[in-house]
Formats: C-alpha cells, sequence, structure tokens
C-alpha cells in the first residue's frame, strides 16, 4: 500500500458501523518506558519496554433516536468492554489490512456550538493488545446460512503468540435468528483437515466479541471464519478480522 489520502476508513464499534458518522479515527499505541541506567550505561539513559497499551479516538456527526444510532450505542458502550476494528483506507474487504482490539468505552462528548452540526467524539482504551491483521468477513455481505470465509494465509503461530479475531454483528433479522462464527485454522488453502481454534458465543442481535486462542503453538498457516446460521428466515450482516498477536 502506497501513500494515500484517507477518504474510505472503516471503523467498527463492537455491533456499530461507525463509518457513515465519522470523519476522523486515530490509532495509537506505545510501550512505557522503564529506567535502567546503571553505572555501567557509559554515561547514556537506558531504558526497557514495560506494558504495552493502545487508544482509538473517534468524532463524527452526532445522530440520536434509534438503537443503531451512534448516541444510542454509545451510552450503552461506555464502560464496557467490546471488540474495535479498524480499516486502512480500504472498505473492510476480505484480506485487507485491519487494525483491532478489545478496549473500553472510556468517554463520550457530544453537541458544541449553535449553527454547527452537532459533535461527537470519543475515545477507547485498550484491555488486548493491538493486533495488525487482515479483515476476514467484508461488513455489506449478507448471511443467510450457514458457511465459511475466504481463507486467509496469516502464518504459523509461535508458541506464546495468539490468533485473534474480532466479529461485529451490525444487525440481525429473522425469526429466532442465530449466528454462531468460528475461527479455523488448516495446513492448506482449500482446508482438507480444519481444526476450530476459536469459538464466539451464540449471536442472536446486534453486538460485538473478540476471543483469542490460547497461547499453544501452531504450524497451520491457513485460516478463516466459518459461521452456522439457525432460525427462520434469518439474515446478518457482520464484519470480521484475524491477526496473529
Amino acid at each position: 500500500m502506497g501513500k494515500s489520502v484517507l477518504l474510505n476508513v472503516r471503523a467498527f464499534a463492537v455491533g456499530l458501523d461507525l463509518t457513515s458518522v465519522s470523519n476522523k479515527i486515530e490509532l495509537t499505541t506505545e510501550v512505557e518506558e522503564k529506567p535502567t541506567t546503571n553505572y555501567g550505561s557509559d554515561g547514556y539513559t537506558e531504558v526497557a519496554g514495560g506494558l504495552a497499551s493502545a487508544e482509538i479516538a473517534g468524532e463524527g456527526q452526532w445522530e440520536a433516536g434509534d438503537p443503531a444510532k451512534v448516541d444510542d450505542v454509545t451510552w450503552a458502550q461506555l464502560g464496557g468492554v467490546g471488540p474495535w476494528s479498524i480499516s486502512a483506507n480500504n472498505s473492510a474487504a476480505v484480506g485487507s489490512l485491519a487494525y483491532f482490539t478489545r478496549a473500553m468505552r472510556a468517554d463520550y462528548t457530544l453537541l458544541g456550538e449553535v449553527g454547527e452540526v452537532a459533535p461527537w467524539t470519543s475515545t477507547a482504551k485498550s484491555s488486548w493488545p493491538l493486533v495488525r491483521g487482515q479483515f476476514a468477513h467484508p461488513p455489506g455481505t449478507a448471511r443467510t446460512a450457514t458457511g465459511t470465509g475466504t481463507a486467509l494465509q496469516l502464518g504459523a503461530v509461535a508458541a506464546r503468540k495468539r490468533v485473534y479475531a474480532s466479529l461485529h454483528v451490525l444487525s440481525v433479522a429473522g425469526t429466532t435468528p442465530s449466528l454462531t462464527a468460528r475461527v479455523e485454522s488448516a495446513a492448506d488453502s482449500a482446508f482438507t483437515a480444519p481444526t476450530i481454534r476459536a469459538t464466539f458465543a451464540a449471536a442472536t442481535e446486534a453486538g460485538g466479541q473478540a476471543v483469542r486462542t490460547d497461547g499453544t503453538a501452531i504450524t497451520d498457516t491457513w485460516w478463516r471464519l466459518a459461521w452456522t446460521i439457525t432460525g427462520t428466515g434469518p439474515s446478518f450482516l457482520f464484519a470480521a478480522a484475524l491477526g496473529i498477536g
């Protein structure tokens, strides 16, 4: 990806697609500096890395009065922890770059000066690592039946590393609809012998979840999202991302 003008950043906060009501999204990640300077440091400061953290800050146009509006959802999320996934100016297409984490909605500022478009600003602070991965399911494709997603070659997972996954259920329709998504791996792109590595809880309404593997080494290099859908006339719109961290 070369230089680009930010025109099409996608932002998903738990079960809310912020894209059409946001005009600024910023990601920040840092590692604490811990001083280790000693008499053998030759007169220079020495530091070691401490705790890492990440923050997502966003702002945009305020809307309210519906369970899917930014104000309603933000009030419900305030103080809660859930997945946040951000695209890198790429429409959240499958295989495109994604940054995601599990974060707490930390604050919310709304409204402003007379005559201006009503604004909102908010930040979320990480509870899990900020992962650099790929989108595994596009937000605009409705799913009405059990299926599998596109194979992604994320690579093998070293010991003490994990595969992280975010799921954003954006809309649900039907009678008693249920979506149970899972993360699968395989040694080949055809998924001849897939292994389930993590499973999300069954989703019956808009919302978000994040899961991760247990930290053991995995030699499979191919990964995908798969899902089971039940109900009468079910239909789900959802976005998902996978990455190793």
